[in-house]
């Protein structure tokens, strides 16, 4: 492999974060706007040089450089990669880019398939005195039938939580584990958007 200027490297680290997030490369177009330029060119000659210098190969499609072989090797890992909400809408996670903040990779021990899970960041200090604290990450399988005591991420009166679920004498509400907090009792409609199976923390 030959040495890399700083741009190409910039280049070939987006085009390697966009694989892995998309499965796919990024078009023309797209490194152009992240890059902030106005004209193709300059991409390509950069794209032009990785091809020369042999990190990467391509087509002539728009998506037509190859996934990496360090993207392969990651994609075909045990581990998989969850998203990180930003918000869960009314009805559920949904996987677009308007609520998508970034991908993480879990280990099997984490999920064992990707289908249903998500990552949810937390914020405030109302989970306390359940170990779980502001900046934490969330590990959340929509797919979980919820049980009375379970902690869920829930929508209650358009407003995203996480609090232990609370179902008894056929009444539901939210109860915080921090007694400074009040327990919620919904006004219009509460919604259990997934159950809470693990916690990321990063130092």
């Amino acid at each position: 492999m030959q040495f890399l200027t700083p741009k190409q490297e910039s280049v070939l680290k987006f085009i390697e974060s966009y694989q892995l997030k998309n499965g796919a490369s990024p078009t023309i177009r797209e490194m152009r706007e992240h890059f902030k330029v106005s004209s193709d060119n300059s991409i390509l000659k950069h794209v032009k040089a990785l091809e020369e210098k042999k990190y990467i190969k391509k087509d002539d499609t728009p998506r037509g450089i190859k996934i990496l072989d360090s993207v392969k090797e990651r994609l075909t890992s045990e581990n998989i990669k969850l998203p990180l909400l930003g918000y869960v809408p009314a009805g559920g996670p949904v996987l677009t880019e308007e609520y998508i903040d970034s991908w993480y990779d879990v280990g099997p021990d984490i999920a064992k398939k990707k289908d249903g899970f998500f990552l949810l960041k937390v914020t405030g200090d109302s989970m306390i005195d359940a170990g779980i604290y502001s900046g934490d990450i969330v590990v959340v399988d929509s797919k979980k039938e919820p049980r009375s005591r379970d902690i869920v991420v829930a929508l209650v009166d358009n407003m995203n939580t996480i609090k232990r679920y609370i179902n008894e004498h056929g009444k539901a509400y939210l109860h915080a584990e921090n007694a400074s907090y009040s327990d919620i009792y919904p006004e219009e409609d509460l919604q259990i958007q997934g159950v809470v199976t693990a916690l990321l923390r990063y130092y």
